[in-house]
């Protein structure tokens, strides 16, 4: 059976020190979703700030004209990490690549319609349509691949959705205790930017 992960790269919460944050785990890699801890959650608000530049020494202290200079500035938020595929069966793995953030998680929406979009550099997936069967290596030339039919991606797609805004949850729940005076504009531009709740 294969699954999927959006999954957050937490390199950008080293030495975070604003809020508590979790362990990093060995592959640098946090599963989003409705099941996480709140000092996971604070890892991952850790890295959306880190990652896009806004600068944050006490939580408590942060408005909505830090967010909204940054947001005017970089025009959106973005986040390292994507989407890994994982196929319990055999055990192979497709980590997603760099570059191809979690704000470009729908472009895998293109798979499902036979196009083949851009995802990121190596170790960005390398990517064979046989028909309605996709598989997808994480580099050209690996015997080992995960294979998926265009229909299981959809479905794979709508679970990954469901795991992001469970996230968006936690996340919600966390900035009205951690960072209250940002916490309805923060959510509304994460839901926007990394596109989460929106139909496809």
């Amino acid at each position: 059976m294969v699954i999927v992960d959006a999954v957050l790269e937490t390199y950008d919460a080293d030495g975070f020190t604003a809020w508590p944050i979790a362990e990093p785990s060995s592959d640098r890699l946090l599963t989003l979703s409705g099941l996480l801890s709140p000092a996971e959650v604070g890892t991952a608000m850790a890295v959306i700030f880190s990652y896009n530049g806004i600068p944050v020494t006490h939580a408590a202290r942060l408005t909505d004209a830090h967010l909204e200079q940054h947001l005017a500035e970089a025009e959106g938020l973005i986040a390292p990490g994507g989407l890994r595929f994982h196929d319990t069966t055999t055990g192979v793995s497709i980590a997603p690549g760099c570059c191809f953030g979690l704000e470009n998680w729908r472009d895998w929406w293109d798979m499902t319609r036979g196009q083949e979009p851009w995802f990121g550099h190596d170790p960005a997936p390398h990517i064979t349509q046989l028909g309605h069967v996709i598989q997808l290596r994480q580099h050209d030339g690996d015997s080992s691949s995960v294979e998926i039919t265009r229909d299981e991606l959809a479905g794979l797609l709508a679970t990954a959705q469901q795991h992001l805004t469970g996230f968006l949850n936690l996340a919600r729940q966390w900035a009205t205790t951690t960072t209250p005076a940002l916490a309805d504009r923060l959510i509304t531009a994460l839901d926007r930017y990394l596109l989460i709740t929106m139909t496809k």
